[in-house]
């Protein structure tokens, strides 16, 4: 069991998201509203 956390994990150089992820991705954070009342966080999603 101690070997299996002693081993260093192969770093992963090659991520390459494809155009549709990223542009889903910046237009759901572009719809996103947080509200802040009080000590609660509310957030909604506007489309």
């Amino acid at each position: 069991m101690a070997k299996l956390y002693s081993e260093c994990p192969q770093k992963q150089n090659n991520l390459n998201p494809k155009e549709e992820t990223i542009d889903f991705l910046l237009n759901y954070s572009k719809a996103l509203s947080v509200i802040h009342c009080n000590n609660l966080k509310f957030e909604a999603l506007q489309n």
